[in-house]
């Protein structure tokens, strides 16, 4: 007969897990609560901190500027507290590369997870995002990791994040773009391109299936929470051959008196 395992993690210390939600407010926490708990392991505890300082939302570079000195603060802060690992939770993964410079526990962010989870289930998948501007910001990331050839499509609902609560106008339009990537571009799965639209995933992939269209929908959120615990569970962290850790990650920003430096300056005029 089958052999029966049993599961020893279970009976050991549980790993810890913190959710960064890299905008300054806490408008999410409650659906994203819900959504971590659906892939939560018995053995893990999940805690989830907004920042102080930053932006209501990230749809642009600036905001992810101005938020990413205080998801350092609070990346370095989580791992003196003795956290196992981290998720930037935000698809365009702000400050994610630098985080994995700075701390020695894995960091994931939204966008990696979700794209190589669809890389796994299927040859083709398209991205649906909250508005056009947020785009080029998906390509970069898509062109750097390198799955340009498996990208169909990006398209976005034309809602931008703080909107996102409204549920039924969510799914609907998730429903018309994942149609059309479908059926004009031949995507074979959906990835939900923006880590605020939760509680939204499985119903969306049903509706699909019922309409014959049976492609898979990736939730950002649950595929990051799932690898950031494989990741865990296998000791594994981001090399220190790819993300060099600088020498003081706490090092002081040095500063010059600018009447001298501002007699160095010079022009140039070309007739």
């Amino acid at each position: 007969g089958p052999e029966h395992y049993t599961t020893p993690w279970i009976e050991q210390e549980k790993m810890k897990l913190r959710v960064i939600a890299p905008i300054a407010s806490s408008a999410f926490n409650p659906s994203i609560e819900k959504d971590v708990k659906t892939v939560t392991a018995q053995d893990a505890d999940i805690s989830l901190v907004n920042l102080d300082h930053g932006t209501k939302s990230i749809e642009s570079r600036h905001d992810e500027f101005l938020n990413t000195a205080d998801i350092i603060k609070k990346s370095l802060e989580a791992q003196e507290e003795g956290i196992d690992g981290l998720f930037v939770d935000c698809f365009a993964d702000p400050g994610v590369g630098i985080v994995r410079e700075l701390v020695d526990i894995p960091v994931v962010g939204g966008f990696e997870p979700a794209v190589l989870m669809a890389k796994l289930i299927c040859q083709k998948f398209s991205i649906v995002t909250v508005e056009k501007r947020v785009n080029a910001i998906i390509e970069d990331e898509a062109r750097r990791l390198g799955i340009m050839g498996n990208l169909m499509s990006i398209r976005d609902l034309g809602i931008p994040v703080v909107d996102l609560g409204n549920k039924e106008r969510l799914k609907n339009a998730l429903l018309k773009q994942a149609h059309q990537a479908i059926e004009q571009e031949g995507a074979q799965a959906i990835v939900l391109g923006c880590t605020g639209m939760l509680e939204v995933a499985q119903e969306v992939e049903q509706t699909l299936a019922k309409d014959g269209k049976p492609a898979p929908v990736i939730d950002p959120t649950t595929a990051a929470i799932t690898m950031l615990q494989s990741l865990i569970r296998m000791k594994l962290s981001q090399s220190r051959l790819a993300y060099y850790k600088p020498e003081s990650p706490t090092h002081k920003l040095e500063s010059q008196d600018m009447t001298a430096a501002a007699s160095t300056i010079r022009s140039w005029s070309f007739s």
